[in-house]
């Protein structure tokens, strides 16, 4: 009996906490999202204030640039096209979209390097590129699972 009783107890305490970490996933804030990011690249850049209130406006500036694009990736990516041709027209749009991304992104990291050293950019890049690895394994997506998922 009492060992039904726990078992009974636990069921319920991970019931709860898994339907909490549901109810976080659909509740997704840009603005903690932003404050989280902002913060943990402060700490893994070792950014000063100073630093910190001149690289981030411009880094700003750059998600918004790219956001654009994210977007009309979005979009196509919900595309399924029927033909070879469109296909193909698919093909390089995503690569248009993609070379694109990476222009914005080496331009700003050049006005980047304007107001950080380059160790510190670099440590801002890596630091980002973790935070995200991190925030994907909080929700349960890791990038092997994703890409595991698109292979099936």
């Amino acid at each position: 009996m009492k060992k039904l009783l726990f078992s009974l107890i636990v069921l319920t305490f991970s019931l709860c906490t898994t339907a909490q970490q549901a109810k976080d996933m659909k509740h997704f804030s840009p603005e903690k999202f932003q404050k989280e990011l902002r913060q943990f690249v402060i700490k893994h850049a070792s950014l000063t204030q100073a630093e910190a209130d001149k690289f981030f406006p411009l880094y700003k500036e750059m998600q918004q640039q790219q956001r654009e694009l994210f977007k009309q990736q979005r979009a196509d990516a919900h595309k399924q096209p029927q033909t070879d041709a469109e296909c193909l027209k698919a093909i390089r749009e995503r690569d248009r979209i993609e070379v694109e991304l990476r222009k914005i992104q080496q331009s700003y990291h050049e006005r980047f390097l304007e107001v950080l050293p380059a160790s510190k950019v670099y440590n801002v890049i890596k630091a980002e590129d973790r935070f995200h690895r991190m925030k994907l394994r909080q929700r349960g997506q890791t990038p092997q699972k994703q890409e595991g998922k698109r292979k099936n």
